[in-house]
């Protein structure tokens, strides 16, 4: 009676929101829905691991004395779970059943956007005050200060040392996300980047959480569908010298009509995410900002829609 009495109240436990929310499902997208995979390349198959030595890790992770290259990443995941919770999990992974990732995962997404945030990364560079304060175009003497970016004299070479910026931020899993520049402007990585780079070519550690089927479970902005298609149109040369791409002879001095080749797997060309997508350091800006972007809608903010409108103005 006792064991059947334990398998209700599991059941009703697992029945909750909150509960999803700090379930196995934001696991699955690394570690296998049975916990079979090396996840992101590095860390020990979970499946085969004792009930114990996992209750071991998650609290080694939360505390902050457990892992190697996954710590950063683990820290944000279970910074939030009581003991209760790490032992129902250690439960869950070595019953066998494996995740549950429709309900499961749809739950987990719900609860992880309920506590994002969306930080405007520009924020303070871009008040008002500041901006009114250094406009220097009010100003009938400008200093050699306020010249340029090295803010002390021409004559004091031994002072113009860059700032000493910090890039330790939150681990991923656990940092709010940045507002994008502009409309489909290419994200900043808002969360600390310890062990996940440098992307090689056998390993690259940001498809784990940013596959568009993993992403809203872990709370990761998904790859937009712009990195599942080739842009590049086949360029060639006609018999006569004049340029052709599609086939088609073009005035290659002039609008081209981008054409949409859609894949089934990241174009390999979108491989190295840290050329676009970079780590924010915790620093002040030297300057205001004074651009304004001008989104369509909140949406933006946050969404890229390239696909859609990369064709938007040409002919």
């Amino acid at each position: 009676m006792t064991k059947v009495i334990k398998v209700i109240a599991l059941g009703s436990l697992l029945a909750s929101s909150t509960v999803y929310a700090v379930s196995t499902a934001a696991c699955a997208g690394c570690h296998g829905q049975h916990f079979e995979k090396v996840a992101l390349g590095k860390s020990k198959i979970v499946k085969d691991m004792s009930k114990s030595d996992i209750i071991a890790a998650l609290k080694g992770y939360k505390d902050g004395t457990y892992g190697g290259a996954m710590k950063g990443t683990m820290k944000g995941q279970v910074t939030a779970l009581s003991s209760d919770d790490i032992a129902v999990i250690a439960d869950m992974i070595k019953g066998g059943a494996g995740t549950a990732t429709n309900k499961a995962t749809e739950h987990a997404a719900a609860a992880a956007v309920a506590a994002s945030k969306l930080v405007d990364i520009n924020d303070a560079a871009s008040s008002t005050e500041r901006i009114a304060k250094e406009d220097l175009a009010k100003k009938k003497v400008i200093t050699e200060e306020e010249l340029g970016l090295r803010k002390v004299d021409l004559y004091s070479e031994d002072k113009a040392t860059p700032s000493k910026g910090k890039f330790t931020r939150a681990a991923a899993g656990a940092a709010d996300r940045f507002e994008r520049a502009y409309t489909n402007a290419p994200p900043m990585i808002p969360h600390d980047v310890e062990g996940l780079l440098p992307i090689t070519k056998g390993n690259n550690a940001c498809l784990g959480c940013h596959m568009p089927e993993v992403a809203p479970s872990v709370k990761a902005t998904p790859i937009p569908a712009s990195h599942f298609a080739n842009f590049r149109p086949a360029t060639g040369m006609a018999a006569d010298g004049k340029i052709t791409k599609e086939g088609k002879e073009v005035d290659n001095t002039g609008d081209f009509k981008t054409i949409v080749k859609k894949m089934n797997k990241l174009n390999p060309a979108r491989f190295n995410c840290s050329q676009c997508h970079a780590p924010q350091a915790n620093i002040d800006t030297l300057v205001g900002n004074t651009f304004t972007p001008d989104f369509g809608n909140d949406e933006q903010k946050q969404k890229s829609n390239l696909i859609d409108v990369i064709n938007a103005g040409v002919k």
